[in-house]
């Protein structure tokens, strides 16, 4: 999961807090255009501000709640990640996976963002048609000179569209989580998942990475 370090601000997006939310209006009747919009002014946010740059949680947390969270679904998110046990799960355990899981997250990243600096956004041509309610927004993240693949995944709602997943390098984020989330599961039900997160939440808190 290296890779999805120098990513942090357009990733953060996806793993919002819950909480109220006051972002600077953005068009979100246009996958392509709130993408773009959204992108930029975290970046600006980022550059900015200097305890976001140190990876304080806090302030993290606070551009996560300001700037993103009204357009992203981070509940869809975890559904698809857990698959059919998604259906299984009490609505207290699903709620509880995905805190958890948005925490981790957000934890787990929080350090990379004083490598925001210079990189360079690409976007590629958008092709959808106006029936569409699933799309692609696809772009190249220059990174010293190292072009990096970065897709958003989005759907549309009536309140607009809205991020829930995103590739990185070939990498779908839903993905790559399945089959973790399907193990612990397996292994010891949702319960078990629940408390996987929470204790790898509480290490990392506590400074360990490992």
């Amino acid at each position: 999961m290296k890779k999805f370090f120098f990513l942090i601000p357009f990733i953060a997006g996806l793993f919002a807090f819950s909480g109220a939310a006051s972002a600077q209006a953005v068009d979100s009747s246009n996958p392509d255009t709130m993408v773009k919009t959204v992108t930029q002014q975290v970046i600006d946010a980022v550059r900015a501000d200097k305890t976001i740059q140190s990876g304080n949680i806090n302030a993290v947390t606070k551009l996560v709640n300001e700037k993103i969270l009204p357009y992203t679904d981070f509940r869809r998110t975890t559904q698809l990640a857990m698959g059919r046990n998604w259906r299984t799960a009490t609505p207290e355990q699903q709620n509880a996976v995905v805190e958890q899981f948005k925490t981790l997250l957000i934890r787990t990243y929080s350090g990379a963002l004083a490598q925001v600096k210079d990189q360079e956004i690409q976007y590629k041509p958008f092709r959808a048609s106006p029936e569409d309610t699933d799309v692609v927004v696809r772009s190249v993240v220059m990174n010293n000179g190292s072009p990096v693949e970065l897709d958003y995944r989005l759907y549309k709602t009536p309140q607009g569209w809205r991020v829930y997943d995103l590739n990185v390098l070939g990498a779908w984020l839903i993905q790559a989580y399945q089959q973790q989330f399907n193990e612990q599961i397996q292994k010891s039900g949702v319960d078990g998942l629940i408390q996987f997160l929470t204790a790898r939440n509480q290490q990392l808190a506590n400074g360990k990475q490992s």
